[in-house]
C-alpha cells in the first residue's frame, strides 16, 4: 500500500519506511563526504579516532546523528539502544525502527561491526545486555553517548514510573505554537509544574541514568583510557525560557549538568572526561509540540539561512566530532560544549528576533521558514525526502 502522513496535533503518528531509510542513507553519505577532514582533524591534534562507540537513544535526531558520525566519520563499531515500535505486516513501525535497521544495514554493508538493541535503556536489563555483549565481542568503549528523550522512565530501583512534563514554573505561560500542517498559529496556555512534576521530570531527564549507565560501564571494565561521554541539552534565547530553560525541564538539564560534574571524577582514573553539548535548536518529534518553540524554529531557520550558517541534526554531529572531539575541546565557563554558539550569535538572535515578534499567519510564509519547518518535520518521519516515490505501494516490514 502506500503510505500518506497521519498528523494530529502536530504529532505524526505513522513513518515511511522507504523515506526513513534514504534519510539515513543521505545523512550517511554527507558524513562519507567530510570523513577526510574528522580524520585530518584527529591527526592535526594527535588523537586517535575513536573504535567503539556505545549511543543510548541511538534512534532519532542527535543521537542517530551522533552514530553516524562515528561510525561513517570515524570508522567506528557501535552498539545502540533505543525503545521502538515494532514493524509488522499490517502497522508500520516507529521512524526509529526503520532508522536503525538502516542503519545496521549501511554498516554491514561498509564492514563496520553494529549492534541495535530494541530495549528500554533506562532498564537495567538494558545495562546487563549492553556489557554482555560487549564482552562477547571483546569491546571497550572509546565514547558513550546518552542522547535519551523520553516522557517516562521507571525507576529500576524502585520499579515506579515517573513521567516528566514541559511546565513553566510559579505561574501559568500563554505562547503561541503553529500548526504544523496547516500553518494556523494559536495561543496555548500551560499551568505552572508543581513539585512533584518538577521530582518527576528531574528523574526521566536528568543524569541520574546517565550516571548509572557509565557505574555499570566502569565496574564491568568496559571504557577505554581516555574515555569521552557525552549528553546533549539546550538553552536557547528568552523567546524558550519560560517552557524550556527555567521550566521543568530546565530543572532536568541543570542536574544533567552537575551530574557531568560527577562524572568527570569517576573517569579520572582512566583520563576520561564527562561533556554536556549544548546544541542548536532542530526539528524533533518532541520539539514540534512545544509551546513557541515550534514558531521560534521556523524563525530561526528563516534567520540562519539567511545568514547562511543553517545546520541539522547532521551538520550539528559533523562539527561536533571534526571541531570539537577530534581536536581541542572548547567549553564555557561552565565546562559545557557550546554547538548552539551559531544559533546564539547577537544576529543571528536579533534578526530571528525580528521575524518572531512580526510573525502572523498571514505572513507566516514570508516572515519564518515554515516550509522549512515542515519539510523537516516530515523528513524525520520518513515523508517528503526526495528521490522516494511516495505513490509506490510499500510494505510496513
Amino acid at each position: 500500500m502506500s503510505i500518506k502522513p497521519m498528523v494530529r496535533s502536530n504529532l505524526c503518528i505513522n513513518a515511511h519506511p522507504t523515506g526513513c531509510a534514504a534519510m539515513v542513507d543521505s545523512w550517511i553519505k554527507r558524513v562519507q563526504a567530510v570523513r577526510p577532514s574528522i580524520q585530518s582533524a584527529a591527526a592535526k591534534a594527535g588523537k586517535s579516532l575513536p573504535k567503539n562507540v556505545l549511543v543510548l537513544g541511538c534512534s532519532t535526531g542527535y543521537g542517530l546523528a551522533s552514530r553516524i558520525a562515528a561510525a561513517f566519520g570515524c570508522g567506528a563499531g557501535s552498539i545502540g539502544v533505543s525503545f521502538e515500535r515494532d514493524a509488522t505486516d499490517k502497522k508500520p513501525g516507529s521512524p526509529g525502527w526503520y532508522n536503525n535497521r538502516e542503519f545496521d544495514r549501511q554498516a554491514s554493508l561498509a564492514g563496520m561491526y553494529s549492534k541495535t538493541l530494541n530495549m528500554d535503556a533506562f532498564s537495567n536489563e538494558a545495562r546487563a545486555e549492553v556489557i554482555r555483549l560487549a564482552k562477547e565481542q571483546g569491546l571497550v568503549f572509546d565514547q558513550v553517548v546518552y542522547s535519551l528523550a523520553s516522557p517516562v522512565r521507571t525507576d529500576p530501583a524502585t520499579g515506579i514510573m515517573h513521567k516528566s512534563v514541559l511546565k513553566p514554573l510559579g505561574k501559568p505561560f500563554t505562547g503561541r505554537s503553529v500548526d504544523v500542517m496547516s500553518g494556523a498559529i494559536s495561543e496555548i496556555s500551560v499551568e505552572p509544574g508543581n513539585d512533584q512534576e518538577i521530582a518527576d521530570t528531574v528523574k526521566v531527564m536528568g543524569g541520574e541514568d546517565w550516571e548509572l549507565w557509565l557505574r555499570a560501564l566502569t565496574d564491568a571494565g568496559l571504557l577505554a583510557k581516555g574515555c569521552v561521554t557525552l549528553a546533549y541539552s539546550y538553552i536557547g534565547p528568552e523567546h524558550t525560557w519560560a517552557v524550556y530553560r527555567d521550566g521543568t525541564i530546565g530543572k532536568a538539564k541543570a542536574h544533567l549538568e552537575t551530574t557531568a560534574k560527577a562524572l568527570d571524577g569517576l573517569l579520572a582514573g582512566i583520563g576520561g572526561k564527562a561533556y554536556v553539548s549544548i546544541d542548536k535548536a532542530v526539528v524533533t518529534r518532541s520539539s514540534s509540540v512545544i509551546p513557541v518553540v515550534s514558531l521560534y524554529i521556523a524563525a530561526l531557520f528563516k534567520a540562519m539561512k539567511q545568514l547562511g550558517l543553517h545546520e541539522d541534526c547532521q551538520d550539528q554531529m559533523i562539527r561536533l566530532y571534526r571541531d570539537r572531539l577530534m581536536g581541542t575541546v572548547p567549553t564555557d565557563e561552565a565546562g559545557r560544549i557550546r554547538l548552539d554558539d551559531w544559533e546564539m550569535r547577537p544576529e543571528v538572535q536579533e534578526l530571528t528576533s525580528r521575524f518572531f515578534n512580526g510573525v502572523t499567519e498571514a505572513n507566516l510564509s514570508t516572515t519564518t521558514d515554515f516550509e522549512g519547518f515542515r519539510k523537516d518535520f516530515l523528513q524525520i518521519h520518513g515523508f517528503d525526502v526526495p528521490g522516494v516515490d511516495y505513490e509506490a505501494e510499500v510494505a510496513y516490514l
